[in-house]
């Protein structure tokens, strides 16, 4: 378990993390989202030690991670994939590892094959590709068969194999009890993967929940309609304080996205203005329009913004 107390963490007049809280459990795939310079990447190097606190704790399984020995065995992390040495085989990478934490060599083979890396086992690793070093990285975070495994961005750079891969991996460690802790920006991979969700925003949280109550907090229903008088449509439903989309660039000439009043108050609106309508749908928005709704007020570097 992780566990995660009003942690603080300042870079000078910079405060990256605020009194951040939450709790990460095992035997499910959590999800940790925020806007780029959210705190993510902070907080993880603060849960194993490669930063210092300036107030509050993060602890794993009751103790900082620099009190628990060999600490492979404990947690594995992947922060970066690029933060290796690329003169060594990736054989080679794992060994020394597998040696200071005191794991048999036989680990060595077993996290390559299951990362699909035995055949480049004594390539070195300055010629791998981005999905390669995610793999290897993974296969690092598993060398010791830690009960705890830490991930930052490893989607990045893989394949759509290696995509569906890492998904069902990450899913059978939780099904085994594993605390499974991701960091992502890929709201898709998140909907497909995660089952729980830490969401910050400017170093303070926004949500701790399931991954269905975070989206069903954030959504707002709406209906498309499809009409062959859009523009008179569009009148009437703003008058009514709707928020009406227009067709999208490339879509149906004819379609709408419309916020606000429900498909029979549309329906109702239309036909008292003979208003001819072919299609109403309500949908609810997906976890990325709810991320966005919810961390709009976070976003550090927005587009168009002139900073």
């Amino acid at each position: 378990m992780i566990e995660v107390n009003e942690l603080t963490k300042r870079y000078g007049g910079t405060t990256a993390v605020k009194d951040l809280s939450f709790t990460v459990h095992p035997g499910r795939v959590t999800g940790f989202l925020g806007p780029n310079g959210a705190g993510k990447s902070t907080t993880l190097r603060l849960l194993i030690g490669l930063n210092r606190p300036t107030a509050g704790t993060a602890t794993i399984d009751g103790r900082p991670f620099h009190h628990h020995p060999r600490g492979l065995r404990h947690v594995g992390a992947l922060l970066d994939a690029h933060d290796i040495h690329g003169g060594r085989t990736a054989r080679a990478h794992l060994a020394a590892l597998a040696r200071g934490n005191a794991l048999p060599k036989s680990r060595v083979d077993h996290v390559l094959q299951e990362v699909g890396l035995a055949a480049a086992a004594r390539r070195r690793i300055g010629g791998f590709s981005l999905g390669m070093k995610q793999r290897l990285g993974i296969a690092a975070a598993l060398l010791g068969d830690p009960p705890v495994l830490l991930f930052d961005e490893p989607i990045n750079g893989l394949d759509p194999e290696g995509v569906l891969w890492v998904r069902g991996l990450f899913r059978r460690l939780a099904a085994e009890g594993r605390t499974v802790f991701v960091s992502s920006h890929l709201m898709s991979e998140m909907a497909n993967t995660a089952d729980h969700l830490v969401v910050i925003g400017r170093g303070e949280l926004i949500a701790a929940e399931s991954l269905v109550d975070f989206a069903a907090r954030g959504t707002r229903s709406s209906v498309t309609v499809r009409t062959p008088d859009a523009a008179a449509l569009t009148a009437l439903l703003t008058a009514e304080g709707a928020d009406v989309r227009p067709p999208a660039a490339g879509g149906p000439g004819d379609q709408l996205a419309v916020t606000g009043p429900d498909a029979a108050r549309i329906g109702e609106l239309a036909h008292q203005h003979r208003i001819r309508i072919n299609e109403l749908t309500t949908s609810s928005a997906s976890l990325e329009e709810a991320f966005m709704e919810l961390t709009a007020d976070s976003v550090e570097y927005g587009a168009g913004d002139p900073r």
